[in-house]
Parts: structure tokens; C-alpha cells; sequence
């Protein structure tokens, strides 16, 4: 799987989780909207990483190649 295919399911994975959370915290709970509010977060995160190493790298080839 390519890095951008990788990045954009990280963001929709962190999006399901926040729009999950949403609805946990009306139907079920504080408890368990929180722990899913958290996992969306990290999703978040992880593809916020991902998409700043690939453009590292992206640089790094094209300087490479100059």
C-alpha cells in the first residue's frame, strides 16, 4: 500500500472514531465516548506523522535528484 493511501485511512479511521464518540456521548455514556474520543485522536496523530515524514522524504528526492 502507497504512503498517501496509508495517510488518508488514517484520517478516516480518526474520523469514524470521532463521529462514533458523538454518538456514544448521547446514547451510552461518558465513559466510552471519551476512550473512542482518545482512539480518534491517535489516528490523528499517526497520520499527521505519517503525512509529515512523506513530505521529508519527498524532499529528500528531489534534492537528491538535483
Amino acid at each position: 500500500m502507497n504512503n498517501k493511501a496509508t495517510i488518508t485511512l488514517y484520517y478516516l479511521a480518526s474520523m469514524l472514531f470521532y463521529i462514533d464518540s458523538i454518538i456514544q456521548l448521547f446514547s451510552s455514556g461518558f465513559t466510552s465516548s471519551v476512550i473512542r474520543l482518545c482512539l480518534g485522536s491517535a489516528f490523528l496523530c499517526f497520520g499527521a506523522h505519517n503525512q509529515s515524514k512523506n513530505k521529508k522524504s519527498d524532499t529528500k528526492d528531489n534534492s537528491n535528484k538535483l
